[in-house]
């Protein structure tokens, strides 16, 4: 037990962000927001506004997540409190508005369940995917905004 306060209570960088609760979700997240975005990008973006917020949210996402391993692998942190809260506010605000992404993805996606045709019915399967995905990603940084909360408390 003491092994995992001690851990949980500082800062990984280089290879340890490979095998500590919660870095080791960075590249998951890294994944399955690249594949919502790649996802949403492939697909008939109509209407424009909900998919523009769900490409906004999955593309910043994305390079925050990627700024912040190359931060964390770098050590550029140096084991400080701040970064401890700022990792755990960055979690937290990623899991808001991912959910609110994905929500507006699914709903996008249950209107385009009644269009027929053969693009349509390609764009369906693709935004159903999508939706997968974006829900997963969600789960993802819900998880890395608990473990960040934890390690935060535990500074």
């Amino acid at each position: 037990m003491a092994a995992a306060t001690q851990q949980m209570s500082s800062l990984p960088s280089g290879l340890r962000i490979c095998n500590t609760v919660p870095d080791i979700l960075y590249l998951p997240e890294l994944v399955f927001g690249g594949l919502v975005w790649i996802l949403v990008a492939s697909t008939l973006v109509s209407p424009p506004n909900p998919l523009g917020w769900v490409m906004f949210v999955s593309v910043t996402c994305f390079v925050m997540t990627l700024l912040w391993l190359i931060i964390f692998a770098c050590g550029v942190h140096k084991n400080s409190s701040a970064w401890a809260t700022a990792d755990f506010i960055y979690h937290l605000i990623a899991v808001i508005f991912y959910l609110s992404a994905s929500v507006l993805l699914a709903y996008v996606t249950i209107i385009f369940s009644n269009a027929t045709g053969a693009p349509f019915e390609r764009y369906y399967k693709i935004d159903i995917a999508a939706v997968v995905f974006a829900f997963v990603t969600t789960l993802l940084y819900f998880i890395h905004c608990i473990f960040s909360a934890v390690r935060w408390k535990s500074f």
